[in-house]
């Protein structure tokens, strides 16, 4: 028999260290409720990250290649010129990375390297119509089904959720010895 997924507030309550979380002031509800909405963004983080790598999988591309080509397509469609050097400061690759990157992707169909139109020392980097297309027809139509859904909430809701994401976003910025680098290895 499969285990209840599902925990009572004050069986997830006991779960918890005190000392990182205070549930001290808030009602049972609140608390089962709170867990609820940590549950559910697990869950959509899960079928994000599924439908992503099924996407990759489909263009035949690895993660890097995919923050890659949705850089330089978002820069497509708003007219602007895409450097190697633009690609690596994106993806947070060296500029021999992104060589190897960006050969990769000419040789697999899926960019264009051309001559950039007023500096001889970089080239024009272009996504391929046929990939803008298979990337339309995937992660385009899980972005209009995104939409869809925040479309779908009221003025209201929308503004919660909002309010909710900025917040969390600014809860995952990191802290502590997370904002420091590593320590070098030689230190030691």
């Amino acid at each position: 028999m499969v285990e209840n997924q599902h925990q009572s507030a004050g069986a997830r309550r006991d779960s918890i260290d005190p000392d990182l979380v205070d549930t001290q002031n808030l009602e049972e509800s609140d608390v089962a409720q709170a867990f609820d909405v940590m549950e559910a963004l697990a869950e959509w983080q899960g079928a994000s990250r599924t439908l992503a790598e099924l996407s990759a999988r489909y263009m035949h591309l690895n993660e890097t290649d995919m923050r890659a080509i949705r850089m330089i397509m978002r820069a497509q469609q708003r007219g602007e010129i895409v450097t190697p050097k633009d690609i690596a400061h994106e993806v947070g690759i060296s500029s021999a990375s992104t060589t190897k990157l960006v050969d990769r992707l000419v040789d697999g169909g899926h960019l264009i390297r051309t001559a950039h139109p007023s500096d001889r020392r970089t080239t024009r980097i272009r996504v391929t119509e046929s990939t803008r297309r298979a990337a339309r027809e995937t992660v385009g139509r899980q972005h209009a089904r995104r939409f869809a859904a925040a479309a779908a909430l009221s003025r209201d809701e929308r503004t919660a959720v909002i309010r909710f994401l900025r917040t969390l976003t600014e809860a995952d910025a990191p802290q502590g010895s997370l904002r420091r680098p590593p320590e070098d290895a030689g230190d030691r």
